[in-house]
């Protein structure tokens, strides 16, 4: 893998993880300022929030496989 190849997974698994933090953050949001207002939205922001790790866990693994994490 070039180095090139290595940087741009590298930024793909900053950017997977930041998007999970983002739905992370609105399940805090959620639970602190409108839980018993929205806690019908709670499951689909939790299924959103776990395919994010889902995809940045993958990435990761990927970067990882190449030795340069």
């Amino acid at each position: 893998m070039t180095e090139d190849e290595i940087k741009a997974l590298k930024k793909e698994v900053s950017q997977k993880k930041r998007i999970a933090t983002e739905w992370a953050s609105q399940i805090h949001d959620l639970v602190e300022d409108r839980l018993f207002n929205d806690y019908e939205s709670l499951p689909e922001l939790a299924r959103q929030a776990r395919q994010a790790c889902v995809e940045w866990a993958e990435a990761k693994a990927r970067l990882d496989a190449t030795g340069a994490a």
